[in-house]
């Protein structure tokens, strides 16, 4: 062993479990719950899949399964227990107690994963009410070793219950400053957009689902240096540039927003809307498909379900399917730009590699036919000057 070996810290090692209920997406390899395990600082230590007609009230997988994993966990040396499904605060209780191990759920994975990658005050904002949101639902009888010390003469409950309700207090307190704080972001947000309204902006969001490669091409598109990185989550916060498109003779505002994923909670959407409110209020959408990805269709659906809940789904869309470079010679499409249909309406979609260049050209002459069918053309000597102010990246 090298004294570099000895240095390398060691990852907590987690035990990852899914229930199959049949349905159609489910992950039987439990792939994406590794990668999100991966992501957030674990080692998976084994794999445990199980199918159910229904969740166990009150141990979701049932005791003979919880037992099993039990002995599993044990004798991989794992710290932790992960489920790719959401559990209730009471199954998840009565999980550690039967495991003897600390046992979180999918939502939690992801909130840890946005606390760490967040940057922005409202990114920082959003996770923290996403993960005050979380935690309130998980108070209940988490103080029982306090029970026993009954209070005195007219006393109706034990300490406990009054740390209960003093963390509730607490919590309730938190939100409501969080959200206040919040609030203030998205009416800064609405300036912004009545700004960029009044000087005619045209606004193109990016959106897609996560690590499909939306940072890598919106970089391709506007020379810009957003983070980028092959894994899930890399982009948290909002970047908008400016792209100049030639052909349209005029600069269009350009945003990558954060990436989708299967059963996003519901408590990140909501938390997120002041950053998901761009792709609401965009007036084109492109959506990135990692297209060498077996499970991409999927994917297209888990993405268009999210921008339903945010009111986006009516918002004109590209289809963008990245990564041609890494797609199998048998799966390569004849031409670059065909019609899909998506919901049943055709969209135009488009093959690129954000990597390697190809197909961007041609993405940018879609854009700008796009651009000149809904605003018209204008005039040259604005388009001159929006390039000269886009063309380096910056806002």
């Amino acid at each position: 062993m090298t004294p570099s070996d000895a240095a390398a810290p060691t990852l907590p090692s987690v035990v990852l479990v899914g229930v199959d209920f049949g349905l159609p997406h489910f992950d039987h390899e439990l792939e994406e719950l590794g990668l999100l395990a991966k992501t957030a600082g674990f080692a998976v230590a084994d794999r445990v899949t199980c199918k159910r007609k229904a969740p166990d009230p009150a141990l979701f997988v049932g005791s003979g399964k919880a037992d099993e994993i039990k002995m599993l966990a044990q004798a991989s040396g794992a710290s932790e227990v992960l489920f790719d499904q959401s559990l209730s605060p009471a199954q998840q209780r009565n999980l550690e107690r039967t495991l003897g191990l600390p046992v979180n759920d999918r939502t939690l994975l992801i909130l840890q994963i946005f606390a760490q990658r967040a940057r922005s005050h409202e990114g920082k904002l959003q996770v923290e009410l996403a993960r005050l949101q979380y935690l309130s639902t998980r108070l209940v009888r988490r103080w029982t070793h306090l029970e026993r010390q009954s209070g005195g003469i007219g006393m109706r409950g034990g300490p406990g219950e009054t740390q209960i309700e003093l963390d509730r207090r607490m919590i309730a307190d938190a939100i409501k400053r969080t959200k206040d704080r919040l609030e203030k972001v998205k009416k800064q947000r609405a300036t912004q957009r009545r700004q960029r309204e009044r000087r005619d902006a045209f606004t193109i969001s990016l959106v897609g689902y996560t690590n499909a490669g939306k940072s890598s091409l919106f970089n391709a598109l506007v020379k810009a240096r957003a983070y980028a990185a092959d894994q899930l989550f890399a982009t948290l916060d909002t970047t908008t540039r400016q792209l100049y498109l030639g052909e349209a003779g005029r600069s269009v505002s350009l945003s990558d927003t954060v990436g989708f994923i299967r059963d996003l909670p519901h408590g990140l959407v909501d938390a997120f809307a002041a950053t998901l409110q761009e792709a609401a209020d965009a007036d084109l959408l492109l959506h990135v498909v990692d297209a060498s990805n077996p499970a991409h269709l999927e994917q297209i659906t888990s993405v268009q379900g999210v921008l339903q809940e945010i009111g986006a789904d009516q918002v004109p869309q590209v289809l963008v399917f990245n990564k041609l470079d890494a797609m199998d010679v048998a799966s390569a499409p004849r031409a670059l730009e065909d019609l899909m249909e998506l919901d049943g309406v055709s969209v135009p979609r488009i093959f690129v590699s954000a990597l390697t260049g190809e197909g961007v050209p041609e993405l940018r002459a879609r854009l700008a036919a796009i651009v000149l069918e809904r605003t018209g053309p204008r005039d040259p000597q604005d388009g001159e000057m929006a390039e000269s102010a886009s063309d380096d990246g910056q806002p």
